[in-house]
């Protein structure tokens, strides 16, 4: 099919691979630049993917308190280059990943990190689910994978929505920051407390609660 420059330009500065790359990839893609954004991380030809093996050593642990001092994260974010650690673009980049901790409640950093013992009894519990819900015991297997891609949606955290633009992952987000920085960048960990934490009490949204914050 045909691809609009348009699209072939978003898709670069989204992946900061070569305009020819980027042409041949929507392409393929039909025209879906998401597709065509992950064609080209599997062919090693975007800036993230060429950049994934090199040491991000220098960076910063961010903090993040929200109003009230009911939720508290901090969060260490690596890049390559002390230089690149103290540059506004990446310093904001890394306070909206603390915001998405605070707002989202990640248990881990990517799915490779959840625990197998953890893992295999939420497959348990969603196998149950689907048999009690009648479902046909041969097809339960697939439900039960479709609905684990779920949770690592949910508490996986280059895996969930990013609260500010819920059209892109947090991944994708990482991704697009290492195109325009020109360097690896790593989330590597994070700890997220909040009040109150395992006693019994009401219900919050806080996702709409430091969304709230932020636009103020």
């Amino acid at each position: 099919m045909a691809v609009n420059a348009s699209a072939v330009k978003e898709l670069r500065e989204k992946t900061g691979a070569g305009m020819l790359d980027c042409k041949k990839a929507l392409e393929e893609a039909n025209g879906d630049i998401t597709k065509a954004a992950e064609l080209l991380r599997e062919k090693g030809l975007s800036a993230a993917a060429s950049k994934a093996g090199r040491a991000a050593t220098e960076g910063v642990v961010e903090s993040y308190i929200h109003a009230g001092g009911r939720i508290g994260v901090l969060v260490e974010v690596n890049c390559e280059t002390d230089f690149v650690g103290k540059t506004d673009q990446f310093k904001d980049f890394v306070k909206d990943i603390a915001m998405q901790i605070a707002a989202a409640s990640p248990k881990f950093v990517t799915r490779e990190e959840v625990p197998t013992e953890e893992l295999e009894k939420e497959k348990e519990i969603l196998k149950a689910q689907a048999l009690n819900e009648g479902k046909p015991e041969k097809i339960v297997e697939k439900m039960v994978e479709g609905r684990i891609g779920k949770y690592y949606e949910e508490f996986c955290l280059l895996e969930q929505t990013f609260v500010k633009d819920p059209d892109k992952t947090i991944s994708q987000l990482l991704n697009e920051k290492i195109s325009q920085i020109g360097e690896n960048i790593s989330i590597r960990r994070f700890v997220r407390y909040e009040l109150g934490e395992g006693l019994e009490k009401k219900v919050d949204n806080f996702v709409e609660e430091v969304m709230s914050q932020v636009n103020k």
